[in-house]
């Protein structure tokens, strides 16, 4: 009996031991598994990377990058007593109002008090974060058997876009749009520089650091902990000078008020370089705010509007004409007294004259004249020698979505109709920048040079990276191109251009005026342009003039050469022009 009593209790103490042993398992399991929320003894801070800055020729920031972040704390270490501290402080620091802050605090755990702290606020928190820990502002609580305190945190939480000028250089600059990654606001391009240049301007690689925290949860920077810079995305330096920039703004959107017109186009290159120095529309927006009245005006109409140019098509048929000798600017030409008829067609002239000089032809602008005159040119030249000239193609401006225009096919080109159509400008399709390259020609020499709008790149140092240089073309001789360049001067002296003439200057130029087709019929409407030149001794600049349906008055001799001039007399007042 006594012994298996005895073997009782062994096999009972036995038992409590397996049992006890079970319970320790458990428990060594739960805290093993069981998601605590204790703070890692390692852990991990991103510096993101932003996008970079677009920058003028005279140093503005156009548009640049500034983070933001989040300000975040765990209610339940906020010592009661200190609350009200707590709210005054944070609210001086970040200048959260504070009856929000109080709403928010009425939450129980880990809550964000705002996502839109930009840098120097940050900067200003995380110093406040380290003085209420000094204060002991920030109690612990209890989880479990382990006691955790946590104080202010402050992460970034994304990036945003600022245009501080607003709608200058619009919609050439372009606009973005904001996505979502892994919590993190990010930006991409969406149109102009900003789409175009978006792989280089983009950010290029985070910034890391990670190792063991202190008991601020700051990260100890020793040797084991992890660093990666943070690499920016490229800085764009641009041609444009924002002062000149302003100016052209200024002067188009004072005319477009004058003529009522949809819109006009204008823009500033130098000759020899390609360098677009402004380039403007009437039709602007504040890339941070865009309203669904913008819409229409998001698109770049330098490049996305092709339209048919009218007589501003003359000069580069003669130029052809002449390229492969097929006339001399001084035979004579028929004129037909103003009224011509081709096959089924009649062309007619604004100015009636029986006879006059083929050079005249371009400075009075004759219809007549050149569609006869276009009939020399081989079909086969004629085509070849357009898109020698860039037409039908793009130029390969820095700016997205250009359009190529419109040309017919070679074998349109062998019909007597569509040869003279096209030598005074309809039946075919160009946008402003085609026709602002093409006549650049004239003015460098029989080359064409690909437009630039950016000059070179930058690293966040200062570390300067250049573009690829701009494609030069010989697309006629130099001699051709002379003499084309001095016949657009005399229709400034005495043609249709005269109202831009500005003495001690070479001003020259030629006029456009087209009837604009809707649904296969032309109406009442008009674009009218002037593309020319104006030179000093020294410097030489091709500018565009484009006058987007003007219902006061349309003919390019009043409406789009007044505003070549204003933009001449201020690029003298500006010192790129000097008067001899």
């Amino acid at each position: 009996m006594a012994t298996s009593s005895k073997t009782l209790k062994i096999a009972s103490l036995f038992l409590l031991f397996v049992l006890g042993i079970l319970i320790f398992l458990l428990a060594v399991v739960k805290i093993v598994v069981e998601d605590r929320k204790l703070p890692k003894l390692v852990i991990t801070d991103k510096n993101r990377a932003v996008r970079g800055s677009i920058i003028s020729a005279d140093g503005y920031q156009l548009t640049y990058s500034n983070k933001l972040y989040k300000v975040a704390v765990n209610t339940r270490c906020i010592d009661p007593a200190k609350r009200d501290l707590f709210i005054n402080l944070v609210h001086i620091y970040s200048d959260i109002p504070k009856d929000v802050l109080r709403r928010k605090l009425q939450k129980r755990g880990y809550v964000v008090l705002s996502y839109n702290i930009d840098a120097k606020r940050a900067y200003q928190l995380k110093l406040l974060s380290r003085k209420l820990y000094q204060m002991d502002m920030f109690v612990p609580y209890r989880v479990g058997n382990n006691y955790i305190k946590q104080g202010l945190t402050i992460q970034e939480s994304g990036e945003t876009r600022k245009f501080p000028y607003h709608d200058i250089l619009t919609p050439v600059i372009g606009y973005v749009r904001k996505y979502e990654e892994e919590g993190y606001t990010k930006i991409s391009g969406v149109k102009g520089l900003e789409r175009y240049y978006e792989d280089w301007i983009k950010p290029r690689q985070d910034g890391l650091i990670r190792g063991k925290r202190d008991i601020g949860n700051n990260i100890i920077l020793n040797k084991e902990a992890i660093i990666k810079k943070r690499i920016d995305g490229y800085n764009i330096h641009l041609n444009v000078n924002v002062l000149l920039q302003k100016i052209l703004e200024h002067i188009i959107d004072t005319h477009r008020a004058d003529l009522g017109a949809k819109e006009i186009l204008a823009a500033v290159m130098e000759s020899d370089t390609g360098r677009i120095l402004a380039m403007a529309t009437s039709n602007r927006f504040d890339p941070a705010h865009i309203r669904k009245r913008d819409y229409d005006a998001l698109n770049a109409k330098f490049v996305e509007y092709p339209f048919e140019p009218g007589s501003v098509m003359k000069p580069i048929t003669f130029a052809l004409l002449l390229e492969h000798k097929l006339v001399n600017p001084f035979e004579v030409v028929k004129g037909y007294n103003g009224r011509y008829k081709l096959g089924n067609k009649v062309i007619t002239d604004e100015h009636k004259r029986a006879w006059l000089s083929a050079e005249n032809v371009i400075v009075y602008s004759s219809n007549i004249g050149i569609a006869q005159l276009a009939q020399r040119l081989p079909y086969d030249l004629f085509y070849t020698g357009l898109r020698r000239f860039g037409f039908g193609q793009k130029t390969g401006i820095d700016l997205p979505y250009e359009h190529s225009g419109s040309l017919m096919p070679l074998q349109r080109f062998k019909q007597e109709i569509y040869k003279a159509t096209i030598g005074y400008g309809y039946s075919i399709r160009a946008t402003f920048v085609q026709l602002l390259y093409a006549y650049n020609a004239f003015n460098n020499e029989g080359r064409t040079i690909t437009p630039r709008i950016a000059a070179f790149l930058s690293e966040a140092n200062g570390k300067r990276k250049e573009l690829p240089q701009p494609k030069i073309r010989q697309v006629i001789s130099s001699k051709t191109a002379n003499t084309v360049r001095q016949i657009l001067k005399k229709v400034v002296e005495k043609g249709t251009g005269t109202a831009a003439k500005i003495d001690g200057l070479f001003i020259a130029g030629k006029t456009g005026t087209a009837h604009i087709a809707r649904n296969g019929r032309y109406t009442n409407s008009y674009n009218s342009s002037f593309f020319g030149f104006a030179n000093d001794g020294k410097h030489r600049y091709t500018i565009g003039v484009t006058v987007i349906e003007p219902t006061e008055r349309y003919f390019a001799s009043q409406t789009a050469v007044p505003v070549f001039r204003d933009i001449v007399l201020e690029l003298v007042n500006e010192g790129y022009l000097t008067p001899q």
